[in-house]
């Protein structure tokens, strides 16, 4: 009888190493405590910004009436929009009129805090209670006080729609008389900054603030750098203080237009939201509807901002990206050239057999 085949041991098998987890880098930690950071925000857009959001982009094409069950909703399609800007009377005046305030009002709040912020960057005695005292009406304009304040004016203000009756307050100053013989659309609109100027001081608070921030960034090293290269005054502004600051004064613009349309005596269409969102026969559609017009508006306003503030490179370099991109382009060329010589190299040499 055969002798039996001892079969081999099987050798022990190894115990499974645990899998190495993988460092994160340090930007990546960062990256996870910025968004934990930023969670309970997301959140809190999610459900109670994104929804209204969405949610008033399809009532303005619709027909909203409150009944006692609820909302009847009917879609209407772009009906609210041809009544916005061909029926309703009222509507497109208001924003030919938001848009003749916006432009000086921004134009003047940014001006205005940038030299109210260099000139508290210059003194040393005080500076703290001055730059209390100029953010002080920040805190004051965010409660009922401002409101009452507008509210007064605006009582007090006289209607009017002639841009000469409009400019008589300010028909003894001689530049406005100059101003009005040759564009009485513009002295109209510089009278109505002049009336509402106590009212812009109020909007200066936080410009000041980023802008004083901002300059305080700056390194004094290239000051002196500067005056040793013969600089004056003058230089130094235009060719590095506003420069450097270029970016601060692009979030200053853009948020001196929104927090200015938040009011009704600058911005009349926030007036007609307002009531027409109170009404119940169709109001939350045309609501949705003056809003979004508004909102699109506001957005070219902050795109043109956007395009004033872009940074322009110099001739030289552009022409030098040119050619760099032309250089790049023939090189593309050239290697796909070459990759279709070796494949008819290829096939002709597999046709003769080489």
């Amino acid at each position: 009888m055969a002798d039996k085949k001892v079969k081999a041991p099987k050798p022990p098998k190894t115990p499974k190493q645990p899998k190495k987890k993988k460092l994160k880098t340090y930007q990546q930690r960062q990256d996870r405590n910025g968004y934990a950071f930023m969670a309970p925000w997301i959140i809190g857009f999610l459900a109670f910004t994104a929804f209204p959001f969405i949610m008033t982009i399809y009532l303005s094409f619709t027909h909203v009436k409150a009944t006692i069950l609820g909302y009847d909703i009917d879609w209407v399609g772009l009906a609210n929009y041809n009544d916005a800007f061909f029926k309703n009377e009222s509507f497109t005046p208001a924003l030919l009129s938001y848009l003749q305030m916006i432009i000086p009002y921004t134009f003047i709040v940014v001006v205005l805090s940038f030299i109210i912020a260099y000139l508290l960057c210059k003194i040393n005695v005080g500076k703290s209670i001055l730059r209390t005292i100029y953010f002080l009406p920040v805190i004051i304009m965010s409660g009922p006080v401002m409101t009452q304040i507008l509210n007064v004016q605006d009582a007090a203000a006289p209607v009017a729609t002639d841009a000469a009756v409009q400019t008589n307050a300010f028909s003894d100053i001689f530049i406005m008389q100059i101003i009005q013989s040759y564009s009485p659309g513009f002295a109209n609109a510089l009278a109505g900054v002049f009336d509402h100027l106590s009212i812009i001081l109020w909007f200066t608070g936080i410009p000041i603030v980023l802008f004083i921030n901002g300059l305080q960034k700056i390194n004094p090293s290239i000051y002196e750098a500067a005056k040793i290269d013969s600089a004056n005054a003058w230089q130094i502004m235009w060719k590095i203080t506003i420069p450097m600051l270029k970016s601060i004064g692009l979030i200053i613009t853009v948020f001196t237009v929104i927090q200015l349309g938040m009011y009704e005596s600058i911005n009349p269409v926030y007036e007609l939201i307002k009531e027409q969102t109170g009404k119940t026969d169709g109001g939350l559609g045309y609501a949705a509807t003056y809003s979004w017009i508004y909102s699109i508006l506001a957005l070219l306003i902050i795109g043109i901002v956007f395009l004033l503030f872009k940074d322009r490179k110099p001739k030289d370099i552009k022409a030098r990206e040119r050619q760099e991109k032309k250089l790049k382009k023939l090189d593309r060329i050239q290697k796909r050239r070459l990759a279709a010589q070796r494949r008819h190299e290829r096939k002709e040499a597999k046709r003769f057999g080489k």
